[in-house]
């Protein structure tokens, strides 16, 4: 698994594209639920993008924020146990938000504690971490 992760508008997507040949993507921006990515079989390479929203979509659902980060890292689970079957490749694109900026809305804290986390167990399961700023792509990765 690798991760793209950045600001809005910051190029992550053309990041991705630069870097993978013709990838499917999979994205909360065009309606599509983050537990429909298996329905994608056997894709070469699967790009994931709209996490915040997906996060978002469970928020009101389940107020206990430990029992929502477990269910969003058992789909980080199931995507790296995926392309450990299939040979092929998930890409992450997650959005970086509030840069340490914190919203005086509960439900606008949660969101980003609850995404801030994602990322930071997306990065511990992924073997390339790609920050993208201003259309500039460094790697993380050690």
């Amino acid at each position: 698994m690798q991760l793209f992760i950045g600001g809005a508008c910051a190029g992550k997507r053309h990041a991705v594209r630069q870097r993978f040949d013709a990838p499917r993507w999979h994205s909360a921006y065009v309606g599509s639920r983050l537990e429909t990515w298996p329905a994608f079989g056997e894709a070469r390479c699967l790009v994931l993008e709209g996490w915040e929203c997906w996060i978002g979509q469970r928020l009101a659902a389940e107020p206990d924020d430990d029992r929502l980060r477990r269910a969003m890292t058992r789909e980080l689970d199931a995507l790296r146990a995926w392309e450990a079957e299939q040979g092929s490749e998930a890409v992450l694109i997650l959005l970086e938000m509030g840069r340490g900026i914190v919203p005086l809305g509960l439900e606008k804290r949660r969101l980003r504690d609850l995404n801030g986390w994602l990322a930071q167990d997306a990065a511990a399961r992924c073997e390339r971490v790609w920050y993208v700023w201003n259309g500039l792509v460094k790697s993380l990765t050690l």
